[in-house]
């Protein structure tokens, strides 16, 4: 993987000086710094033009979605090594441009191609926070005339831990999830449509309380990481569930 940081602005610092700003001036905007992350697949050999046209004109988005998570992988390795909370890991929808394609090494290490090709985002790909942050809620969440439930935010995060295949730190994560969604969904307002959703995530207290402890000694076998897998994804289905059953913000 190389990286490189592009547009930098010189930053020249004297002191602490403070300007005044004229309140009837729109303020000059500085030019924002971007980055570029090269993910080199050096493992596979193109022998010919016609293998390597071939190859581009197949891969797409679930092949761009393999070198993303080789990314976040370094940015998880950032985040530990600076101790920095706030250096989260990069979505599909944050890529300014997302090109892939194929060269030579020198070509590649310095961001160009032999050929290559623009990936354009699909609608559809962000189906999921549409599902659980529609603007009218999240229009009730700034109003306060909604509250967000803990075990929504914790699911998110254990959402982020099982796709980035972090599997330890899932297990403990949805262990704290679950357990507030047992105990947040059985006291909600839609709590009445929400019975078969509450045992089923009951049910799977013991086998996610087992995953959690074995995270704590070491790796997760592979039925482990499927019962993680599994039990995020019925907070989520509980979550849209109970999105469904509570009456619209502001209704009366």
């Amino acid at each position: 993987m190389v990286l490189a940081t592009l547009g930098a602005v010189e930053r020249r610092r004297v002191g602490r000086r403070k300007r005044k700003a004229d309140p009837q001036v729109e303020p000059e905007l500085p030019q924002v710094t971007t980055g570029r992350a090269t993910v080199i697949d050096a493992g596979q050999a193109l022998t010919s033009d016609g293998e390597a046209g071939s190859w581009l004109r197949g891969a797409g988005e679930d092949y761009l979605a393999g070198d993303m998570a080789v990314l976040n992988r370094a940015m998880h390795s950032h985040r530990l090594a600076t101790a920095d909370p706030y250096a989260g890991p990069i979505g599909r929808d944050q890529l300014l441009v997302a090109r892939i394609g194929y060269g030579l090494g020198e070509e590649v290490a310095d961001g160009l191609w032999t050929e290559a090709r623009e990936l354009i985002l699909a609608k559809g790909w962000q189906r999921r926070s549409k599902v659980l942050q529609p603007q009218a809620r999240l229009a009730a969440l700034l109003g306060g005339h909604d509250r967000g439930l803990a075990c929504e935010e914790l699911a998110l995060r254990a959402r982020l831990d099982v796709d980035s295949e972090r599997w330890r730190e899932a297990a403990l994560q949805v262990m704290v999830a679950l357990d507030a969604a047992i105990a947040e969904l059985a006291v909600d307002p839609a709590a009445d449509a929400l019975g078969e959703r509450l045992q089923e995530l009951r049910a799977q207290r013991d086998p996610i309380a087992h995953a959690a402890q074995a995270a704590l000694q070491g790796p997760l076998s592979a039925q482990q990481q499927e019962a993680v897998s599994y039990v995020v994804g019925r907070i989520e289905a509980a979550l849209r569930a109970r999105a469904v059953a509570r009456p619209s913000p502001g209704a009366s």
